[in-house]
């Protein structure tokens, strides 16, 4: 009898990791669901009658193997060629090619540059776990008290800091906290950066500003934008990266085949022929932002500022974590990490008016248990 164990055959950096942990998705009926930073609204008439349209014959077809008529579609959108831009299946898988693409595996316990994925903390948390399945080294640096970038002259003083890391991640605007940078503030460290620096756009439609023009501007920057959280697409699952054609073609030639389905290229180009209707969508999401900040804030929290499709806010009277179950118990998922930096806040997406009704109007009562 053979009595090999399957654990024999994976890889100790794979049995020993830790794996991403994404929000909760809940079968609970009735349950308003703010906790994973999905658009509220549907995706537009127009949109959703392309994807219907598209259920047809083709589905026994393999989609356009390179998204051209996307990819031709989001050049002409920011500027740009097809040649600078590369589709993903959402922009996880393309943070995941570049880990692969950029970053040499570390050799035992090896601090070599080149093997090294540099990113702030607290921010997105698959950026530690793309490192370690590519058995790369993560180098963490912390972001400073309020979130904010440390200031260059900083971080040039820092041992901490690596300028010739082989790729760092900036989140901008940052997640969970939700802060913005500045283009300014960010081309300073590009500029200085040696290695690939790509600038993590993922909620840059709900903010004032972005830093677009620096991945046309220097080699070996790229920005990653996807159509999850501003256009109503998370169920399709399109990303895609903007960067100098000698990237943006490693990229290309790594990325597994026929990578972003049929439908969700359809889905994507109609959403860029119907960006009217999602502007005025992205200004209903900023407006009851700022209004769910000021209530919640009269309540007695503490609403950090944000350029984002949530909130990061630090609760009265109950530890974090309380009201996390507490809200639940009263159908209302928001998001709770353990991290350090933000173990004392609730993360809330901006849901519809009438959901944010529906969790002031529990806030309150909550405010009030003695």
């Amino acid at each position: 009898m053979n009595k090999t164990r399957p654990k024999q055959f994976i890889r100790p950096i794979v049995r020993e990791l830790h794996a991403y942990v994404p929000g909760e998705q809940p079968k609970i009926k009735g349950l308003i669901k703010l906790n994973t930073n999905e658009n509220p609204y549907p995706p537009s008439p127009k949109v959703l009658a392309a994807i219907k349209a598209a259920t047809d014959g083709r589905l026994r077809l393999y989609p356009n193997p390179t998204a051209q008529l996307l990819r031709e579609r989001l050049a002409k959108f920011h500027g740009c060629q097809p040649e600078n831009i590369v589709a993903g299946n959402g922009s996880d898988e393309l943070l995941a090619l570049a880990t692969r693409a950029f970053v040499e595996p570390a050799m035992g316990r090896s601090q070599r540059s080149e093997a090294t994925v540099q990113f702030f903390s607290t921010s997105y948390s698959l950026y530690p776990v793309l490192a370690a399945i590519h058995g790369g080294r993560s180098n963490v640096v912390a972001l400073d008290k309020d979130f904010g970038i440390p200031p260059l002259a900083v971080l040039k003083k820092s041992k901490a800091w690596d300028f010739r890391a082989a790729l760092t991640f900036i989140t901008t605007p940052n997640a969970p906290s939700g802060r913005g940078y500045s283009t300014a503030e960010l081309e300073a460290l590009c500029r200085e950066q040696r290695g690939v620096v790509v600038l993590d756009e993922a909620y840059v439609d709900f903010a004032d500003g972005n830093a677009l023009k620096l991945a046309l501007k220097y080699p070996h920057v790229i920005v990653v934008r996807t159509f999850s959280k501003a256009y109503s697409l998370c169920f399709q699952r399109v990303g895609y990266f903007v960067g100098h054609p000698e990237l943006i073609a490693v990229l290309d030639k790594i990325r597994d085949s026929y990578n972003v389905n049929g439908l969700g290229q359809v889905a994507a180009l109609a959403t860029l022929n119907d960006l009217k209707h999602y502007r005025a969508n992205f200004r209903k999401i900023m407006a009851t932002r700022e209004r769910l900040s000021r209530e919640l804030a009269a309540l007695g929290f503490t609403v950090l500022p944000s350029q984002t499709n949530f909130i990061l806010a630090r609760p009265p009277r109950f530890p974090a974590k309380a009201w996390l179950g507490k809200l639940r118990a009263r159908k209302i998922l928001v998001r709770w990490f353990k991290y350090p930096a933000v173990r004392d806040y609730l993360r809330i997406t901006i849901g519809t008016d009438a959901e944010a009704n529906a969790l002031l109007r529990e806030a309150k009562g909550l405010c009030r248990l003695r």
